[in-house]
């Protein structure tokens, strides 16, 4: 969470955390877009995501959903399942083999046991294309699937966004960076497609740029958040 709110402080955006399924209602309200990450999940938790993307569905607020190793749990399957269906998020962002297995289950095509998944993605974005496609058109959102090659994917086309660097699937919380990113984008942009496309390009330049000062994974997390503030001084 410290990561994600000093990226989106990074370019100019005012983020609020919250976990607090009491308040939560209140602060979507008044939010710009929302961001529901499904990365550490308890009862309270599941009952915060329900309500704030209730709310943003009520008053057509633009939300992003990161169903973070959806295929990890049946608990987190279902629940991101749930969103989907019920909550329509603007833009889903995920790595491809998230992507992969939430396309399969959305579609019924694969049970739950046979696309079992970690947080760490073991398919290559390029080779997942064809099911991004398949979950735009079942959930009606802009995909934005993040690999050596990202793609944004919606009903009727298709973006690629190159560029980047091998280190950034090496530190933690990069993803959640990005999902955050397309938000902030989600809130003064006018489609999920070109909020995505400009939120991904940003992290590839910024990525670029800090593996060319850094000299580890450590420092490329403070290059990193450099160079995304470096974009808006």
């Amino acid at each position: 969470m410290n990561f994600v709110a000093n990226a989106l402080l990074a370019i100019g955006a005012s983020p609020v955390m919250s976990l607090f399924d009491k308040e939560i209602r209140e602060l979507t309200r008044w939010a710009d877009a929302l961001y529901i990450n499904i990365g550490c999940l308890d009862d309270s938790q599941q009952t915060a995501m329900r309500l704030a993307a209730d709310e943003a569905f009520e008053r057509c607020i633009p939300w992003v959903l990161d169903p973070v190793a959806v295929a990890a749990s049946r608990q987190r399957a279902e629940l991101s399942l749930e969103l989907i269906e019920k909550y329509r998020p603007s833009i889903i962002r995920g790595n491809a083999s998230e992507i992969r297995a939430l396309s399969a289950l959305i579609s019924g095509t694969c049970p739950y046991d046979e696309v079992r998944c970690g947080v760490d993605s073991t398919h290559d974005s390029s080779a997942v294309l064809e099911d991004a496609k398949e979950l735009s058109k079942r959930s009606g959102a802009t995909v934005a699937m993040s690999g050596p090659t990202d793609f944004v994917v919606t009903p009727d086309s298709v973006d690629t966004v190159s560029g980047g660097a091998a280190i950034m699937s090496e530190v933690t919380a990069m993803g959640c960076v990005a999902s955050a990113v397309c938000t902030a984008f989600a809130a003064t942009e006018t489609s999920g497609r070109e909020a995505a496309f400009k939120a991904l390009a940003l992290m590839k330049k910024a990525g670029a740029a800090a593996a060319g000062v850094s000299r580890g994974t450590g420092s490329f997390q403070v290059a990193f958040l450099d160079e995304l503030s470096n974009e808006y001084r």
